[in-house]
């Protein structure tokens, strides 16, 4: 194998292998999705058809960054869509969260149930969207 041929694989495999802190940024998110969010998400992530919208296999993860956080800081009411399915139940803000508790559990989300986003949303990012 060539030089050129090895750093190419190096880079390969590194580009898919999550780095250490997003594995425990997903771990720590487990937690914070058990205490805030499993009862109305339930813990298989499908929600409630027709009250409380899934975030297995969900559509609305698509979404930028800064628009789920901003769910999670200020809440949300009035109709939503997910995966082609109308929801109208309010979720109350959960600004009480520290930065990482949102970053981590945004990224357990992001990265269960058949959901993979490999790009970590990061505390900084949180804190930018704080009022």
């Amino acid at each position: 194998m060539t030089l050129s041929g090895l750093l190419v694989f190096v880079f390969a495999a590194v580009a898919f292998v999550q780095p250490a802190n997003m594995i425990k940024s997903i771990a720590d998110g487990k937690k914070v999705y058990a205490n805030n969010c499993m009862n109305c998400h339930m813990e298989d992530g499908k929600g409630l058809e027709g009250a409380f919208p899934p975030v297995a296999k969900s559509d609305y993860l698509k979404r930028a960054p800064k628009d789920l956080i901003a769910v999670i800081l200020k809440g949300q009411s009035g109709e939503v869509k997910v995966n082609g399915v109308v929801y109208n139940a309010l979720m109350p803000a959960q600004e009480y969260l520290s930065d990482e508790e949102i970053a981590d559990v945004l990224n357990y989300i992001n990265n269960s149930w058949g959901n993979k986003n490999l790009k970590p949303i990061l505390p900084s990012q949180v804190k930018q969207l704080r009022p």
